[in-house]
């Protein structure tokens, strides 16, 4: 993907030199839903950094004057599916003008603003450069920091989902399932936001 520079940022594929800092936010998930994703050791992020800078689905958050990685923005077109070795899905799901989005920042970055100040410009890149229409994200229903990034963005809380995904376990070794809501904002809301906001 082409580079995004925002006043603060550089939105770029990860490189080789990001694995430490991965690292740094990847081995202890501070929400439940990237318990799948957890790296415990710097071979692990390495060759996490290796196979992510060759997707354009995960896109590293970089500090513009230091280029150090302080998180991640993902995401995909409705119906694709990530760990498909396939360049096209046949899926007769799949809607090519509607994205999913999500975030996962390094927790010594936060209350900076860098997570609305990144989101805010991969989706104007979105919505203007790739022809998306619909952006949504599912957040659990716990998650208040990115419920609140959500709606800074303008982004309207569509639905909940009780109990719709699990990625831990009870103590009983029982699946838990996340309550999760679903955001969403279409291009033609989001470019009237953007016009009142001038």
């Amino acid at each position: 993907m082409q580079n995004i520079v925002t006043d603060r940022l550089i939105l770029r594929n990860f490189a080789a030199t990001d694995a430490a800092g991965l690292l740094e936010y990847t081995a202890n998930p501070r929400v439940n839903c990237f318990m799948d994703h957890q790296l415990s050791t710097l071979e692990e992020a390495i060759a996490e950094v290796e196979k992510r800078s060759k997707d354009d689905s995960h896109i590293a958050v970089c500090l513009k004057d230091s280029n150090e990685i302080i998180g991640e923005l993902f995401g995909m077109t409705e119906g694709h599916d990530p760990d498909s070795d396939s360049k096209s899905n046949s899926d007769s799901k799949s809607d090519p003008d509607t994205y999913s989005v999500g975030w996962n920042f390094n927790g010594r970055f936060e209350g900076k603003g860098y997570a609305s100040e990144s989101a805010r410009a991969f989706m104007e890149y979105l919505f203007m450069e790739q022809g998306i229409r619909r952006i949504y994200a599912y957040v659990e229903d716990d998650n208040f920091r990115s419920q609140k990034l959500c709606e800074k963005l303008g982004m309207r809380r569509e639905g909940l989902f009780l109990e719709f995904i699990s990625f831990v376990k009870n103590e009983d070794g029982t699946p838990k399932y996340e309550n999760t809501y679903q955001y969403a904002i279409l291009k033609k809301e989001w470019l009237a936001q953007q016009a009142t906001a001038k």
